[in-house]
Order: structure tokens, then C-alpha cells, then sequence
């Protein structure tokens, strides 16, 4: 009888590789038992073993059951986020991207945080809704008393993250709030240093920077886990009530603020001027001074050249300075002069340049010369003298 025939010899199966009834199970065996276990689950009962089958279905129930129990525990953690991980509520670790594994309900929980969204508070108003003049303000927020004693209405908003997952979920309660209020305090105290002038004009960045190193210092002090990224000064304005006054004091002082600018541009374009004109002043007299300083000296030098040959031959440099001083008075006479020891008796006269000389002298009777208010010092020989002594010279040889 063949081996696959009703009732035929199992151990004869080429396939089952066995002889003596040991080694792998009939493939058909065992499809028969997982319909069977299958079976089971769904209600039915194995024929022939039904305690045995009951109890196979409730393993394999369990098995079933522990498999996605364990299968629970898998999280992913985004590239944005962390995993906080808590075993009975407790912190046991801190995941980062991808993913992971923990023990899964109720041994161990995990808490993702988003690190990289930047999140935004308002302080003095709200960007939901606006009104007339913008954005929706809120009065108990916004209204801050300055140094000077003036209020101001002042409006900031603060992007700021999360950098510590662990200490912003356990350390603080609320730390969103907790900013909102650290914000504010901050604000309010920045703003209570400074006047109300500062505030609305120049010292809008500046205010900024200080409350932002303010409140990061805040919320290191409480460990939110927070990080400020930025604070703006979105607005700053004088109440409702003071506003129409306000403009008129600023008109004022922008009024103020022209004039001294025009006060400047006029000293600008005065002192320049003023210094090149003093500036020349002084290098003439520089030059003026050099000018009379040199002559001095080649004067004093002149002389003592003077002097020196002086020593050397007193009347041949007596006579020098005597020829020299006669042609120094008689070279801008109009007479002509002929020495008469040379036997040369003539003496020639333009008749022409005397008449025109005396026509000049009857102009000058008429008209009082400058020279009539400063006489010449007396010891000056005139040319008219000069004359008068020649020709009575001349008489007296001519006598003779």
C-alpha cells in the first residue's frame, strides 16, 4: 500500500525524511492545529481534546495581549520636539528626535515638548482685534508711571521658546503666564527709570534691550526653561485724556529744536569766516613782521659792513658817505650841475622844467598840500637854496 493511500505507512513519506516516526511534523499537522487554536479563539472547540485546547487559546490570548501592550511603548519624537520620559510621574530622561522606546502604561509616560516654535505674549494689548487706533489696548497692562511722574501707554511684545523641556514642565506650573507676568513687571520697572520724554522719542530700543536682559534674568531665577528671543516696543503714546496737550507740547519742542538748528547753521557759516579773517590778520602781521625784522637786519649788517671799512680808512669812507648822500638829495632835483674846477664855467639851465615848477608852486599856494601840515625837519636843504647858493658862487668867481 503506497505511503499517501487511506491507511498507508506514514514512515514511508519521502518528504518527512523520518524512518522511525521522530523528526519535523507533517506540514498538514500542523495547519490542522492552527485551525484549530484559531478555532478556539473565535469560540469553537477542538474535537477530541477540549481541555487542552481552551487552555492553548488563553496563552496565545495573552501572548496576543503582551505583544501590543510592549508594541504601545513605541513613540516617535519629531525633529522640533523633545520626549520628556516619566516612570510613576517621576523624570527619568530626556529624548531627542526619532525613535523610541519606553516602558509602556502605567510604568512610564512621555511628555513631547515643542523647542523650536516661537511663541509670542502681548503686553498692553491684544492683536486680536483693533480698534481706531490700532490694536485692542488693554488699559490695566499698558498704563505705566514714569520717573517724572507722567503716564505713559506703553505696549511690547516678546517672542520667546522653550530651550529646557524638563524645567518647563516641572519647575513652574504655568510658564507662559509666568512670563506674561515677569513681562510685565519688567516693563513697568524699566519704565518707571526713565522720563516720560525719553520714552517716547529716543528711548525706544534702549528700553527694549533692558527689559528683554531683565526678563531673561527673571526667568533664569525661577528655572522656566524659557528663552527670550526678542522684545518690541510696539507703541508709546500719552493717554486719551492728555493726548491734544501732548501734541502741543511737542510742536513746542519740535518749534525749540528748529530754532536752535537755524541758531546752529548760522554759527556754522559765522566762525568760519571770522576765524580766516583773524587767521589772515595774523599771517600779515607775521609777514609785516619779517618784512621789517629783515630789513632791520640787513640795515644793522649794512652798517657794520659800514663800520668795518670805516676802521679801515676813515676819509676815504668819510667821503664815500658824503658823495653818496649829496647824489641822494641832488638826483631827484631838475638842475644840472657842471663842476666848475674842471675849467668848465658854463651852466646850463632848463627853462622849461623851471616854468613848469613854478606853475606847479602857484597850484600849490591854492591848494594847501599834506606837506604843509607836517613841515620837513629843519637841516633840509631845498632845491630852491641849493640853486641860490650856486649862483652866488658863481657871481663871486666871476668877480673874481
Amino acid at each position: 500500500m503506497a505511503w499517501n493511500e487511506p491507511g498507508g505507512d506514514k514512515q514511508d513519506d519521502p518528504w518527512s525524511g523520518r524512518k522511525d516516526g521522530q523528526g519535523p511534523p507533517d506540514l498538514d499537522e500542523v495547519v490542522r492545529k492552527m485551525q484549530e487554536k484559531l478555532g478556539g479563539i473565535f469560540g469553537r472547540k477542538s474535537a477530541g481534546r477540549p481541555g487542552k485546547g481552551r487552555g492553548t487559546s488563553f496563552g496565545f490570548i495573552a501572548l496576543i495581549i503582551l505583544l501590543l501592550w510592549a508594541a504601545s511603548g513605541i513613540y516617535i519624537v519629531d525633529p522640533a520636539e523633545k520626549g520628556v520620559v516619566l516612570r510613576f510621574g517621576r523624570y527619568v530622561d530626556t529624548t531627542s528626535a526619532g525613535p523610541h522606546w519606553h516602558i509602556p502604561f502605567p510604568v512610564e509616560a512621555v511628555r513631547k515638548v515643542d523647542v523650536e516654535q516661537i511663541r509670542n505674549v502681548e503686553i498692553g494689548f491684544r492683536s486680536g482685534s483693533t480698534t481706531s487706533r490700532g490694536a485692542n489696548t488693554v488699559p490695566q497692562e499698558s498704563l505705566m508711571l514714569t520717573r517724572d511722574e507722567n503716564i505713559v501707554d506703553a505696549k511690547f511684545a516678546v517672542q520667546y521658546r522653550v530651550s529646557d523641556a524638563r524645567s518647563y514642565l516641572f519647575h513652574v506650573r504655568d510658564p507662559d503666564s509666568t512670563l506674561q507676568q515677569a513681562t510685565e513687571s519688567a516693563v513697568r520697572e524699566i519704565t518707571g527709570k526713565n522720563n516720560m520724554d525719553f520714552i517716547l522719542t529716543e528711548g525706544r530700543s534702549e528700553i527694549a534691550l533692558r527689559s528683554e536682559k531683565l526678563i531673561q534674568e527673571i526667568l533664569d531665577r525661577y528655572e522656566t526653561g524659557l528663552v527670550v528671543i526678542d522684545v518690541n516696543m510696539q507703541d508709546a503714546q500719552p493717554p486719551d485724556e492728555v493726548q491734544e496737550a501732548f501734541s502741543d507740547a511737542v510742536k513746542a519742542r519740535e518749534d525749540k529744536q528748529r530754532l536752535i538748528n537755524e541758531a546752529e547753521a548760522y554759527s556754522n557759516d559765522i566762525l568760519p569766516k571770522a576765524r580766516g579773517a583773524a587767521a589772515r590778520q595774523v599771517e600779515d602781521a607775521n609777514a609785516y613782521k619779517g618784512q621789517v625784522t629783515a630789513e632791520a637786519e640787513g640795515n644793522v649788517s649794512r652798517f657794520l659792513d659800514v663800520l668795518r671799512q670805516y676802521k679801515k680808512a676813515p676819509d676815504v669812507t668819510r667821503e664815500r658817505l658824503y658823495i653818496e648822500s649829496v647824489e641822494t638829495v641832488l638826483k631827484n632835483s631838475s638842475k644840472i650841475i657842471v663842476d666848475t674846477k674842471s675849467g668848465n664855467q658854463l651852466l646850463y639851465l632848463p627853462i622849461d622844467r623851471i616854468i613848469e615848477q613854478g606853475a606847479n608852486a602857484e597850484r600849490a599856494k591854492q591848494t594847501p598840500a599834506p606837506e604843509a601840515q607836517n613841515p620837513a625837519p629843519t637841516g633840509t636843504t631845498s632845491a630852491r637854496e641849493i640853486e641860490h647858493r650856486q649862483r652866488t658862487d658863481l657871481r663871486r668867481r666871476e668877480t673874481r
